[in-house]
């Protein structure tokens, strides 16, 4: 359970983390940890990450997916989805290809 104090702090740490300004390493640090003490913290931190992503370009369908904290968990991750999973299997033995 946050106190009142912590959550207020986390407010203001992620509004600026939303709104693309400045916060410190410490900053960054305590939220990072307490988000991985608390799924309520990281679903927040999730969320302005998105909102920070998305700051330039938003439409109804990016502000309904914020609004549900649906989307990517983690907004900055290296997915490509031009990847194919197919090729990474292309040197598995022949009784592990598709029939």
């Amino acid at each position: 359970m946050l106190s009142a104090q912590t959550r207020l702090r986390l407010h203001e740490i992620l509004t600026r983390l939303a709104n693309d300004q400045d916060v410190d390493l410490e900053e960054r640090i305590y939220l990072h940890n307490l988000a991985d003490i608390d799924q309520t913290v990281a679903s927040w931190l999730s969320k302005a990450k998105r909102q920070k992503k998305n700051i330039h370009s938003k439409d109804s369908l990016d502000n309904l997916l914020d609004d549900l904290n649906l989307g990517s968990p983690e907004p900055d991750s290296n997915l490509r989805p031009e990847d194919d999973l197919g090729e990474w299997f292309s040197g598995a033995p022949s009784w592990l290809s598709r029939s």
